[in-house]
């Protein structure tokens, strides 16, 4: 196997390659992959994209979308095929048996020690909660949504949360090389893997608001001031450099050049390219220290948003802003993101990234109990809430190999998950 690791980290699907003369022969018991998949699709409100990168498929095993697969036999590293599904066609489609209703007291709400779950309209839980119904084993975990809540009863539907969605599939061959020889090993169905547990809980279930708000979304654990907690300086990175490097990648594409941009909840780094084409970068945080260690900051402000959400800049100064792994700490969101939209130039783009780690003390009680698709589409109600924003999109990548420099790489292979939303002021 070549080494693929530094491609891997700087992954894009439209990187090209060339030049490589492996190809893929399905008819090679031995023939092993990296392929990175691309999934479209579009809700009411946004437009969406998760990207996925398996590292290690077998294709005389595993199964590619039958469309797809003369697409990419025989085909070098770097080819890339696309194909169109409408609703139905990639996944099993939407099947009305399986949106119905339960009786309140079917819920589990004491399944888990020491923590009473309430139901919510929209929200995603696992089927243990409501294990014993309609054949569901206590034990099963894939998501199902609660689509409708009264006095008495919920509905529940067990569907895909893509069955109803036309979906764009994207593929493409990362490296190819001969394996030795396997016995045993589990077959993995592509269409399955891109899209089971995870893409489309970030849009609303058929138009209607998700309810995020009940049950003191906005408390934390940590009763301490954000002052305190933020007094002594942390120049430590929050996500692996893989993962960093594909925010930067993203900003990259998504900022404008030339434009003047704010890094709200800033540090000492902002995930930005290095050798960027931007304008001014101002920085917005808590700690003096690690501001001051941004080399991109043309000039750092020490603000606390929870404190006072109201930001310290004129109206319409600003090209683009961007809040990276911090959006999770805003205890008042909806008056931070007026803000945004405040300081922004009609047009300017919000940017917000995340990933799957965080300080828990200092997280609003709502994000830890989520499932990780779902973040995205509590950020998404953030955009939503006033309708200052269009053209809202949101992104994920998953997959990638953690660096071996890694602290953490003994104990997990795959890099750190990155979640994006973004959108333009009106």
């Amino acid at each position: 196997m070549t080494d693929i690791t530094e491609a891997l980290l700087s992954f894009e699907l439209d990187d090209d390659d060339g030049g490589d003369v492996a190809v893929l022969e399905h008819t090679d018991p031995h023939a092993m992959c990296a392929m990175a998949f691309s999934l479209g699709w579009r809700s009411e409100h946004a437009r969406h994209t998760d990207q996925l990168v398996a590292r290690k498929l077998n294709l005389w095993r595993d199964i590619l979308p039958f469309e797809l697969e003369p697409e990419l036999m025989d085909k070098p590293v770097g080819h890339v095929a696309t194909h169109a599904y409408r609703p139905g066609e990639l996944i099993v489609p939407y099947q009305s048996d399986l949106c119905f209703n339960l009786s309140q007291r079917a819920f589990h709400r004491q399944l888990r020690k020491n923590n009473y779950i309430e139901p919510r309209m929209g929200r995603f839980y696992p089927r243990a909660f409501i294990g014993g119904s309609r054949g569901i084993f206590p034990e099963e975990v894939l998501p199902f949504r609660v689509c409708a809540v009264s006095n008495d009863m919920l509905g529940c539907d067990l569907n895909n949360p893509l069955a109803d969605k036309a979906l764009e599939l994207t593929v493409r061959i990362l490296d190819i090389w001969a394996a030795r020889e396997e016995h045993g090993g589990s077959c993995n169905d592509v269409a399955e893997m891109v899209t089971l547990n995870g893409p489309g809980m970030q849009a609303r279930w058929r138009g209607r608001a998700t309810d995020f708000w009940q049950d003191i979304p906005s408390s934390r654990m940590a009763g301490e001031p954000d002052a305190g907690f933020y007094a002594m300086p942390r120049m430590v990175s929050h996500v692996d450099r893989a993962a960093s490097a594909q925010i930067a990648k993203l900003y990259a594409r998504l900022l404008p050049k030339g434009g003047r941009v704010l890094d709200l909840m800033a540090s000492w780094e902002s995930h930005l390219p290095q050798a960027h084409d931007l304008g001014e970068i101002v920085g917005l945080g808590m700690n003096a220290e690690e501001l001051a260690a941004n080399p991109l900051f043309a000039a750092h402000h020490v603000h606390d948003l929870n404190l006072t959400p109201t930001l310290p800049y004129e109206d319409a100064e600003f090209d683009a802003v961007i809040c990276s792994l911090s959006v999770e700490y805003l205890v008042k969101p909806f008056e931070v993101f007026a803000e945004v939209a405040r300081v922004l130039r009609p047009g300017g783009r919000f940017i917000v990234t995340f990933s799957n780690r965080w300080f828990p003390p200092k997280a609003i009680r709502a994000w830890e109990g989520m499932h990780e698709f779902e973040r995205p589409g509590l950020v998404l109600e953030y955009f939503l809430r006033d309708g200052l924003f269009s053209e809202l999109e949101t992104w994920s990548i998953r997959g990638l190999p953690r660096p071996a420099d890694d602290k953490y790489a003994d104990r997990h292979t795959d890099s750190d998950p990155v979640y994006a939303v973004w959108g333009d002021r009106r």
